[in-house]
């Protein structure tokens, strides 16, 4: 898949942009606060719906505009793709595929297809498990919409179970209607259960790999999945529910099922989140997103757009070198203060960002 432009219209410091990355690696270069960052994140938007940085719309709107425009134009193997976001400041954001208008945000999935890591994929490693659950969350619904709507079902009876358990404190009774979210719930979440699985396996295959060519072969890296219900089928998810029917009486919320997972990132052994030193933990984090990028391509049979935000000044000169190896290929974009953190890339296209404005020199 290849960027071919993007247009930007009030969206976050640009009151206007038209940006055509190169089909290799685009430096993105100025000083901070410049608006470098804003470019990987309107990509991100079109590639997932989302930002990777807030969760509210108008946080994306240009002050004292009444709303931001996202357009970008793809090449992918079936041809050409475009999306649109429309973000007001106030009310509801308008989508649009190919021009037309669509209803839910999953429609946008899988036009546009990307990566991003930045520095704060280390909360991903360092924080607790909703981080983790977030990223696996991601990646899962661009390779695959049918995982994004099969989320959508169960955080809907989820928000219903809890809502009748807060009910129920006050009429016990209502409590013999919990059989048929308990039944939505283990239907949808073993589903999600038997997806996350396979995803994970086969990211810890490749995040393994990665892992040793960028430390140098020194450590190994795995990844596992931690299923609050070890299972797939619906009913051992039924069965667990109703086991837990009383505690969750007591604390008005729903204490089993997918939404407690957890995702393991281990070195040598060793839970990294605990253990490992601050180098550790971002060189994993840097492997699982690589090998994020591994497994949407063996899945899509084309490489997505590689986003790296600012993380060339945080890896040593060995890791760095390691790092441009793998995205040889790879439409990618690459923000920096500084130029010489990308001695050794193979640039395309240099664009200087300075006050919201892009300027090509190179």
């Amino acid at each position: 898949m290849k960027i071919v432009q993007l247009r930007l219209r009030d969206f976050r410091s640009y009151s206007e942009c038209l940006f055509a990355p190169c089909d290799g690696v685009t430096a993105l270069v100025g000083d901070n606060g410049q608006g470098k960052t804003n470019i990987l994140e309107a990509v991100y938007l079109t590639c997932t719906g989302r930002s990777h940085r807030t969760r509210q719309d108008r946080d994306l709107v240009r002050w004292g505009a009444d709303a931001a425009d996202v357009e970008i134009d793809a090449t992918r193997r079936d041809g050409s793709h475009n999306v649109e976001i429309i973000l007001p400041a106030v009310g509801k954001r308008r989508l649009k595929v190919a021009g037309q208008e669509v209803s839910r945000s999953g429609e946008l999935l899988g036009h546009v297809t990307g990566v991003l890591f930045s520095p704060e994929d280390l909360r991903t490693v360092k924080d607790g498990p909703a981080e983790r659950r977030r990223f696996v969350d991601m990646a899962l619904s661009q390779l695959q919409p049918a995982y994004y709507y099969a989320m959508q079902r169960y955080n809907r009876a989820l928000k219903q179970r809890n809502e009748l358990l807060r009910a129920a404190a006050a009429r016990p009774a209502l409590m013999s209607t919990l059989d048929a979210w308990d039944e939505q719930l283990a239907e949808v979440g073993a589903d999600l259960v038997r997806r996350r699985r396979e995803y994970i396996s086969k990211l810890s295959l490749v995040a393994g790999s990665t892992h040793r060519d960028i430390a140098s072969d020194r450590e190994r890296l795995e990844i596992q999945y931690h299923p609050n219900v070890n299972g797939e089928r619906p009913q051992e998810l039924m069965d667990a529910l109703f086991a837990a029917r009383e505690t969750d009486a007591r604390r008005l919320t729903t204490s089993v099922g997918p939404h407690r997972d957890d995702v393991v990132l281990s070195v040598d052994g060793r839970d990294v989140r605990a253990f490992g030193s601050q180098g550790q933990q971002r060189t994993a984090a840097l492997s699982m997103r690589l090998a994020e990028l591994n497994v949407m391509h063996d899945a899509l049979g084309e490489w997505p757009v590689l986003m790296l935000d600012d993380v060339m000044s945080e890896l040593d000169p060995s890791r760095r070198r390691q790092l441009l190896t793998h995205i040889k290929g790879i439409q990618t974009l690459v923000t920096c203060t500084d130029p010489d953190d990308l001695a050794g890339a193979e640039t395309g296209a240099v664009w200087r960002v300075a006050d919201a404005k892009l300027e090509k020199i190179g």
